[in-house]
């Protein structure tokens, strides 16, 4: 009989245990309450357990790293803060294997309204639904991690990032990621970590780690670097304001050399306080034996069709899938109790050997190019009239049409007062939105909202164009990219031909923007961790080439410099070199492209198309304001909804006057003078008197009008006589009866006038001015002409 367990906490204990009630069930591994084992129940209501915390010197600031103290029933959590930035990030996964046929990882990053102090504004008052920056930043998060996980770990494993305080001077996505790898190297989740993130800025020629926000604000580099022991590269993430080559290798160099300090202080933290890593049931792994019968069948099928280059994406897939169906048959008879898995699994373990050894050994490719050589590229602008701007951009198999949109500054994306506190950004006049169709690889799929994939390559093709498109331009751009035929780079295919578009629209923007997608077939020992044996670079990669090598390096720029650069590195670590000559390699690419975007359209077009809007700033001074605006704003609108104009006010006296077509602004033109022309007339003098004609009475004063097309104005009962009245029937006015008042400008607040009879209530003699009739009179012994 097994020894009884001791409870250092019995009254703790045995309340659980009694409220527990049915929770509380047996199990192989003990009692459980809840669904959780009692082991962990302990050690989450035992407050004595150890805290830890480690300090990483980052320049003039430090980096804390700890563990132990919060959220202890995850299989592991870490705290990291940066001044008065913290971020907690945990990590849990599931003891058994998930029915999968893929690393089953989620990555959620939230940002927190309490984090910084502030209340959502959305009817239920708390977060809703995940944000784009949200979003991007899960995508960095999983991106940095995911390659570590050992091969065949097929367990659901969650990272969430719960953002605890923001100070509005440090960024906390890169201290999520510190996070996320604290808290997997900590746990005893099985992964081949840790991993360090730094950001680095380029500010006045100078590099900066972790730069803060308001150094970021005119910092040319956003670079997010991940790196892993023995200096190797696992994430890459930029966006630059057209920086050089070299300069951008330094800071990669530079984010490398720093994202080592971070990796030894969670090292540190693990033999503090680190789980030892448990025991998976099962990898899934492709047994040898039935990868050797696969070889045997399938190997030289398998060469014959990646060795024939007549073959496009659609027919190669079909005769590879055909291999596939004979060669799992005969597996299956020849091993009828193993699994779908395991038998499809070796097939694809013999067809991606075949396919990396060919590029490997003979330095071909399966499309018949040599390493370093692009596909066909076709180029076509202004395919359709209507359009701002539109262009095609064809490479390969891969196709995606671009259109430009003009709209007023009005039309800018918001951000809310939350994304403003920790983004800083507030608003953004130039978008471009990424869409991916499932006809686009011949498949049939639901058409909805927009997934994570297609933001995150959104994203990455507008950090490509965004620092070529002028801050001043006078519209909001929206750029839509469609990829109609994909098979590999569809996002830098994107920034291609959203350069071309914008040119088309004729934006000036700076230089043209290209990009290129680079691949990596390495010869990778797993036995010798970080030993890559041999490698191939290969420029301009196919889907194929995405699916089975070891990198998707994508890089957009100039012919100057580098704009956007995004790697995704499917093996535990890179050499610092081989990102470096990556690099040097794309930006010959880039340079190629260029060449050949540059025949079809040079330079932007030097005048927009007949049909684009137009901007206009019109002048409305004080006095004419009121009349303009109209009471409760009747006339803006009226003229809005009648033109389709958008009217902004710029200060006091400037309006902007945004219309979709020269012809709509033409009707606002000419909507504007016709509500403005009584005013624009007659100038009035100053002191001087004219003869005003009644129109109405009312109980606060009469309405008079000084000339024909005048609109009314109220000359109160204060202004009417020097008595003081109540009505102003008390002296014998009438409608259309004529008096004469005194003019002393127009109110500086609404523009109004101002006229006073009571003024000329004196023996004084008087000029008076008429505007009817135009004709000389005399009052007093004095003389004037109208």
């Amino acid at each position: 009989m097994a020894a009884p367990m001791i409870c250092r906490f019995p009254g703790v204990m045995s309340g659980m245990l009694s409220r527990a009630g049915s929770s509380l069930c047996g199990s192989r591994h003990g009692f459980r309450w809840r669904g959780l084992p009692w082991w962990r129940l302990y050690r989450g209501f035992n407050q004595n357990a150890p805290s830890s915390t480690v300090t990483v010197d980052m320049g003039s600031r430090k980096l804390e790293i700890s563990s132990g103290k919060l959220a202890r029933f995850a299989d592991g959590c870490a705290i990291v803060k940066l001044g008065e930035t913290s971020v907690m990030v945990t990590a849990v996964s599931k003891t058994k294997p998930s029915p999968s046929q893929f690393m089953p990882l989620v990555v959620d990053y939230r940002q927190k309204s309490a984090a910084a102090g502030r209340i959502p504004t959305n009817h239920l008052r708390r977060e809703l639904g995940s944000s784009h920056s949200e979003i991007l930043t899960s995508r960095i998060i999983d991106r940095s991690i995911r390659p570590l996980f050992p091969a065949g770990y097929f367990y659901d494993t969650q990272i969430l990032c719960n953002l605890l305080a923001v100070d509005s001077i440090n960024e906390p996505d890169v201290l999520a990621i510190n996070g996320a790898s604290a808290a997997l190297a900590m746990s005893d989740i099985p992964w081949n970590g840790p991993v360090g993130a730094v950001r680095v800025g380029l500010v006045d020629g100078e590099f900066i780690i972790n730069p803060t926000r308001k150094e970021m604000s005119t910092s040319s580099l956003n670079l997010v670097i991940t790196g892993r022991a023995k200096s190797e590269i696992v994430m890459i993430e930029a966006a630059a304001e057209n920086v050089l080559q070299q300069e951008f290798c330094h800071a990669v160099k530079l984010g490398v050399k720093h994202s080592q300090q971070i990796v030894q202080g969670i090292q540190q933290l693990v033999k503090q306080c680190g789980k030892e890593k448990r025991t998976i049931q099962k990898a899934f792994l492709a047994p040898s034996e039935i990868v050797d019968c696969a070889k045997q069948h399938a190997t030289e099928k398998i060469y014959a069709v990646f060795s024939d280059f007549t073959h496009d994406k659609i027919s190669r897939d079909e005769a590879i899938n055909k291999i596939r169906l004979e060669t799992e048959e005969i597996l299956r008879e020849r091993f009828p109790s193993a699994d779908s898995y395991e038998i499809m699994e070796s097939f694809g373990v013999v067809s991606k050997e075949v396919f990396r050894n060919i590029v490997l050994n003979e330095y071909r490719r399966c499309d018949g190019r040599d390493l370093t050589s692009l596909r066909n590229i076709n180029c076509e602008v202004d395919l359709f009239k209507p359009l701002h701007g539109s262009a095609l951009f064809q490479r390969g198999q891969t196709q995606v049409l671009s259109t430009v949109a003009f709209d007023s500054i009005e039309s800018s994306m918001k951000f809310d007062h939350i994304a403003s506190a920790l983004s800083g950004l507030k608003d953004k006049n130039f978008m471009l939105h990424y869409e991916f169709p499932p006809y686009a690889t011949n498949e049939i799929g639901k058409v909805t909202g927009i997934n994570r994939r297609e933001m995150g390559h959104g994203a990455l093709a507008e950090k490509a164009l965004r620092p070529v498109v002028p801050k001043d331009f006078p519209f909001t751009i929206r750029v839509s990219s469609e990829v109609l035929e994909s098979n590999g780079s569809s996002s830098m295919a994107s920034a291609c031909s959203g350069s071309l578009a914008l040119m088309d629209a004729g934006v000036p923007i700076s230089a043209a923007v290209a990009g290129v997608a680079i691949g990596l077939i390495t010869k990778y020992n797993p036995e010798k961790e970080g030993d890559i044996e041999d490698y191939r670079l290969l420029t301009d990669i196919l889907g194929i080439e995405d699916y089975n090598g070891d990198m998707d390096f994508k890089m957009a720029g100039t012919s100057k410099g580098i704009t956007a650069l995004q790697a995704d590195i499917k093996i535990p670590g890179l050499p610092v070199k081989i990102v470096m000559e990556a690099i040097q390699q794309a930006s010959v690419a880039k340079k190629e492209i260029l060449q050949i975007m540059n025949k079809v359209i040079p330079k932007p077009r030097a005048n927009r198309k007949e049909n684009s809007p137009v901007v206009e700033n019109i002048q409305v001074p004080m006095s004419r304001r009121m009349r303009f605006l109209g009471p409760g704003g009747y006339n803006l609108k009226k003229l809005q909804a009648e033109t389709g104009v958008t009217v902004s006010q710029v200060d006091e006296e400037t309006f902007s006057v945004f219309a979709p077509t020269p012809s709509a602004m033409h009707e606002a033109r000419e909507f504007i003078n016709e509500i403005c022309k009584d005013d624009q007339d007659l100038q009035l003098e100053f002191g001087s008197i004219y003869t005003a004609t009644i129109t109405e009475i009312r109980d606060m004063g009469v309405m008079v009008k000084l000339y024909q097309n005048m609109t009314p104005v109220l000359l109160h009962n204060s202004q009417l006589d020097n008595r003081k009245i109540k009505h102003p029937s008390a002296l014998g006015f009438e409608v259309g009866q004529q008096i004469q008042v005194k003019y002393f400008g127009r109110d500086p607040t609404d523009g109004r006038m101002r006229l006073s009879r009571k003024v000329l209530q004196s023996p004084a003699a008087t000029v008076i001015k008429t505007l009817n009739d135009k004709q000389s009179i005399t009052i007093g012994g004095s003389e004037s002409s109208s």
